[in-house]
């Protein structure tokens, strides 16, 4: 049947998630409009397309696990020089990404890995660019906040033309759906950017 590259991610719910993803084009980042906005939980991953089912029902499980969570994002960093990547910080809400990403890949499951970095949630606003542009990135947003309620994580499939699409979305608690399901934002306003 071939393979499939997945991810499982949190998605950063609106208005935040189109807004750093248009400040991330705004950059130069060719790939901000094919990736939509999140913190890493599975970063991409082949896997044979007869295990889908298979990744689903895990996927359903680890969720049931959960509880939704704060999330609240603050400031910038990089991963240069080791990896040309600018992120906006999580500040809150990374030890329940780190717990979760580490039952995603868990053994007993269809998506065991080896990670070529430590796990370090994040959201990247930069990759790959020019140096001038990454440190614009950093600068322009060093006193972006967001914060919301996490209440689900979602599997994505990228496709031919590299653009991440969202196969459904798992909610903690057992809830699953191909319908988007994001956490509520608790502050109406982030920083304007």
């Amino acid at each position: 049947m071939g393979t499939v590259t997945l991810g499982v991610s949190i998605a950063v719910p609106e208005p935040y998630g189109s807004l750093l993803q248009e400040r991330r084009a705004g950059f130069g980042d060719p790939a901000a409009h094919g990736i939509p906005t999140h913190v890493t939980l599975l970063p991409p991953t082949e896997v044979d397309s007869s295990l889908l089912p298979a990744v689903e029902a895990h996927l359903a499980a680890v969720a049931a696990a959960g509880r939704p969570f704060p999330m609240r994002l603050s400031g910038t960093g990089t991963f240069r020089p080791l990896s040309p990547v600018v992120f906006v910080q999580v500040v809150e809400g990374g030890a329940a990404c780190t717990w979760l990403q580490k039952r995603v890949r868990d053994a007993s499951g269809p998506l065991v890995r080896e990670l070529q970095f430590p796990y370090h949630p994040h959201v990247t606003v930069a990759h790959g660019i020019s140096e001038e542009a990454m440190d614009r990135a950093y600068e322009e947003l060093s006193e972006y906040r967001a914060e919301w309620t996490c209440a689900s994580f979602a599997l994505y499939e990228q496709g031919a033309d590299a653009v991440w699409r969202k196969l459904s979305t798992y909610s903690f608690g057992g809830g699953i759906s191909g319908v988007p399901t994001q956490g509520a934002p608790v502050d109406e306003h982030a920083t304007s950017l």
